[in-house]
């Protein structure tokens, strides 16, 4: 336990490498072999009995394979860490799929947070962290091993503290695309509001999705002459934080951010998003950003690098520490 192994997919090792550059330490090695009946095989290719194990891997989709695909992927390389004798596993998952579905919201739906939370144990994992998940209540009901949870709050606090070094003159409000995220923008707005020492105004938008359409622009809150910072924890087609800019917008606010950890950008998302009034679209490199999102993007486009908060969850983890600075 007196040395850390960090290891990830070869799809996850841009931002693995980073980490590991923060920590000081080798990014693990690995052997992945694909068959000819497409079925696969990793393990490590170096010792790791004894030692406090990492393995640091957002699930989603990509060009070369699905999120189901990767997913048994991680599953099938944190079993063979457990087997290989490591004295703690730890699954640090940025991006958890299957996170949005943790509820029944129609007769016979499947829980599938939960069933995903009994993948991961069975394999043998000590501990699983996630970065700003869909429903904080639900991933902690949904896990019997241990969890933790960090956001993206910390260094989004950085980057408006650069762009607000002179607080506007109408002032600024944060605002949730929808009232499920209230919780996460009112957090974000008391935190900003301590960290640049001004008051900050809250809104929210009402929406309402019904077979993948999206309706509802009532806007609650006063917008009038402020910047708004629009807050979510995911963008995936951009629909929702385009109609919430735009009704913001129509209500007098001067400039709209769009500001969400994970962006998924659906197809159509960046075309969505950059023919917006939206002044920036802010997200972390939780997920890979392609060259054709950051083409259309362009200068609306910020990403905020994770490499430092989770080089600094993980070593707070191995001594033993709280995590409890990172999580709120």
């Amino acid at each position: 336990m007196n040395e850390i192994a960090l290891f990830s997919l070869v799809a996850g090792r841009e931002l693995t490498a980073r980490v590991a550059s923060h920590l000081g330490v080798e990014l693990g090695r690995q052997e992945e072999r694909h068959f000819e009946d497409g079925e696969h095989k990793i393990r490590p290719l170096q010792t790791v009995r004894g030692r406090d194990v990492y393995l640091l891997q957002s699930l989603c989709s990509d060009s070369h394979s699905s999120v189901d695909a990767k997913l048994v992927r991680v599953l099938f390389f944190l079993g063979a860490l457990r087997d290989a004798g490591a004295a703690r596993v730890t699954a640090v998952v940025p991006y958890l799929c299957y996170a949005r579905k943790d509820r029944r919201t129609k007769p016979r739906d499947p829980l599938s947070l939960r069933y995903l939370a009994q993948l991961f144990e069975a394999v043998g994992v000590d501990r699983v962290v996630a970065l700003d998940v869909h429903n904080l209540a639900a991933f902690q009901n949904a896990f019997r091993c241990a969890t933790d949870h960090l956001t993206l709050q910390s260094l989004l606090l950085d980057y408006f503290a650069g762009v607000f070094i002179d607080a506007p003159a109408g002032g600024i409000t944060v605002a949730s695309p929808d009232v499920g995220g209230i919780k996460r923008a009112e957090s974000f707005r008391q935190a900003l509001g301590r960290w640049l020492g001004v008051d900050i105004s809250s809104a929210f938008m009402e929406k309402y999705r019904s077979g993948g359409r999206i309706s509802g622009s009532l806007v609650v809150g006063e917008v009038q002459g402020r910047s708004v910072i629009i807050i979510d924890d995911l963008i995936a087609g951009g629909t929702t934080m385009v109609r919430a800019a735009d009704a913001f917008l129509e209500q007098g606010a001067q400039q709209v951010y769009a500001v969400a950890t994970h962006g998924v950008f659906a197809a159509g998302a960046a075309a969505t998003l950059s023919a917006s009034s939206l002044t920036r679209v802010v997200i972390s490199n939780s997920l890979p950003v392609s060259g054709t999102v950051v083409k259309a993007l362009a200068d609306k486009l910020v990403v905020i690098d994770l490499a430092p908060l989770l080089a600094e969850a993980i070593d707070s983890m191995h001594e033993g520490g709280s995590l409890v600075d990172l999580s709120f």
